[in-house]
């Protein structure tokens, strides 16, 4: 049987560090625009390539343990923090595109002649863009939270020491499967057999 001692750490680790690099790009959207600026789209492309690669990551890493076979291992509560994870990215992607959006109607129209009714617009989309990149750090924020929460959660006590533990003191956040132990074995009956009879 494979020796899984040290996996659950490895978990641990692997989702510490995707809410660091989620922290990382919510560091980044902050510093790209102030109350009275906004990111260029140059900036703002770069911005949401990485939201969508790290979106990508969440669902790459459900995949991997949602295709793992291995009879040691449970990896319910390790999908469930990057499921849970995916609602707030999933919020973080769609009003950043919605910025991006927004952006590209500014840079589109920003040598155009103006107008009142360009003015306007022009103010519009200003302020949804400065909306939506709030929402987007909100989500961002929100998503590595529930990573580093989850990765809190998950239990790190070895295989060895769970196989102590009687069924009941065995936390509910491992990962380790134990194996099923078979069921005692009840009393061994003995068949009767009658001595033969001798005749009379």
């Amino acid at each position: 049987m494979t020796d899984h001692t040290g996996r659950a750490g490895l978990e641990k680790d692997e989702l510490y560090a995707l809410a660091l690099e989620f922290e990382q790009l919510r560091a980044e959207v902050v510093r790209s625009y102030t109350h009275s600026t906004l990111p260029d789209l140059a900036t703002a492309s770069h911005h949401l390539g990485a939201l969508t690669g790290l979106v990508k990551d969440l669902s790459d890493e459900v995949l991997f343990r949602a295709t793992d076979s291995d009879p040691g291992l449970d990896f319910g509560p390790v999908i469930a923090a990057y499921t849970s994870a995916s609602a707030p990215a999933g919020r973080a992607m769609n009003n950043y595109t919605e910025a991006f959006e927004q952006l590209g109607f500014l840079r589109r129209y920003m040598e155009a002649t103006a107008s009142a009714n360009l003015r306007d617009a022009r103010q519009s989309a200003f302020d949804v863009t400065q909306d939506r990149l709030d929402l987007t750090v909100d989500s961002l924020q929100e998503t590595f939270v529930e990573l580093r929460r989850a990765a809190d959660w998950i239990d790190g006590t070895p295989p060895r020491v769970l196989a102590a533990l009687s069924r009941s003191a065995r936390p509910t956040n491992s990962i380790y499967r134990l194996p099923v132990e078979p069921p005692a074995p009840g009393p061994v009956r003995l068949a009767y057999t009658p001595a033969p009879r001798h005749g009379r």
